[in-house]
C-alpha cells in the first residue's frame, strides 16, 4: 500500500488543465435570461424526451443545470408531466417504438405548445436516417418549431435554440400526417 501512496505522491494529479475562462458565454447567458423574461414574463417549463439518442445531447442539456449556465435562474424548469410543459425538447432519431409515445406526449401538452429538436439526429435523422427501426428526424412524427444542430450541440447553442423557439423566429410548423 505504501508503494501506491508513494507513486501517487510522485505523479501528482495527472489531469488536463481547466479550460480558459471566457467572459462572453456568461454575458450571453444573462442576455438570454433577460430576453426570455421579456418574451414570456414567466418561467418556461420544458418536458424532455429521449426518442432514441446516444445520450450525448442529454449530457449537454444536463450541463445547462450547472451553476455556470444556471438554467433555473433563467426561469427555465424541466417538468415530469407533459401536461405542465410549454415546450417539448426532443433528442435523437425517433425509433419506431418511441413514435407513439412521442405523439402521445405531444398531444398531452396544452396549447400553445412548442417543439424543439436537439442534435443532428433529432434535426435530420443523423447517421441513422429513416429505416426499419427508425422514423428518422423528429419532424417526421410531430411538428417541430425549431432545430438545434450539432453532435452534440454545446449548451449555449441549446439555450439560443430555446430562445429562438420562444421568441417565435421560426414559422409555424406544417402539420404531420399520422
Amino acid at each position: 500500500m505504501w508503494k501506491i501512496v508513494d507513486r501517487i505522491l510522485r505523479a501528482g494529479i495527472p489531469s488536463e488543465p481547466p479550460p480558459p475562462v471566457r467572459a462572453e458565454p456568461g454575458d450571453e447567458v444573462s442576455h438570454i435570461q433577460q430576453r426570455l423574461l421579456d418574451i414570456l414574463g414567466k418561467a418556461l417549463t420544458i418536458r424532455m424526451v429521449d426518442a432514441g439518442s446516444c445520450n450525448g445531447c442529454e449530457l449537454e442539456i444536463h450541463a445547462l443545470g450547472n451553476p455556470y449556465y444556471n438554467l433555473e435562474g433563467l426561469g427555465i424548469k424541466f417538468v415530469a408531466s407533459p401536461r405542465h410543459a410549454d415546450m417539448l425538447l426532443v433528442t435523437g432519431p425517433v425509433s419506431r417504438h418511441m413514435a407513439t409515445a412521442l405523439r402521445r406526449t405531444w398531444e398531452a401538452m396544452p396549447d400553445p405548445k412548442l417543439v424543439v429538436a436537439v442534435g443532428d439526429c433529432g434535426c435530420t435523422g443523423g447517421v441513422f436516417g429513416a429505416g426499419y427501426a427508425s422514423c428518422g428526424r423528429v419532424a417526421n412524427v410531430i411538428p417541430v418549431h425549431c432545430t438545434i444542430p450539432g453532435c452534440p450541440p454545446p449548451p449555449i447553442d441549446i439555450l439560443r435554440g430555446i430562445l429562438s423557439a420562444v421568441s417565435g423566429h421560426g414559422e409555424a410548423p406544417p402539420p404531420v400526417s399520422t
